[in-house]
């Protein structure tokens, strides 16, 4: 299966071959996934359905930095590793590449992982610096595709 990332290569307007019509989202949103998730909507118009998905994530989302932020402060790696697992699934099912990928290795590093998740890494303090900067980087893909999805379901906020 291609990545993202080579689909986004291949030049094609995926509006062109019958999509929703939004703007190509490069490597930040898988839109075959995504897509997945508006055809369940009764009225394309209203896109009732996808939108609470979307911005009950968006929430989700939110409290989960949140709590990463808190047991980043008691160093509590068990607790980072479960909320990146969580925050991972429901990235992944909307699409959000990004930050799927970014949370899985938040997953791996409060597990004791490296960032592949396949070496050990015993030493708690590099963990945690691996964390911290991978939820900075996670915030700012969040804030991306929020901007994203945002805009595609009109909203101006």
């Amino acid at each position: 299966m291609a990545s993202s990332s080579q689909r986004a290569d291949t030049g094609e307007d995926p509006s062109e071959a019958g999509s929703t019509g939004f703007p190509d989202l490069g490597d930040s949103i898988d839109q075959v996934t995504f897509e997945q998730i508006l055809e369940m909507d009764d009225d394309e118009d209203e896109r009732e359905f996808s939108k609470s998905i979307v911005y009950g994530f968006f929430e989700q989302a939110e409290a989960t930095f949140k709590k990463m932020e808190s047991s980043l402060q008691k160093g509590d790696l068990a607790q980072l590793s479960s909320l990146g697992h969580f925050l991972k699934g429901s990235s992944a099912t909307l699409g959000l590449t990004k930050v799927k990928d970014s949370c899985e290795r938040i997953q791996h590093y409060g597990a004791h992982k490296d960032e592949s998740g396949t070496v050990d890494e015993p030493d708690d303090a590099k963990c945690l610096h691996r964390i911290k900067d991978t939820l900075a980087a996670v915030k700012v893909e969040y804030a991306d595709v929020e901007k994203t999805l945002r805009r595609f379901f009109h909203d101006q906020s």
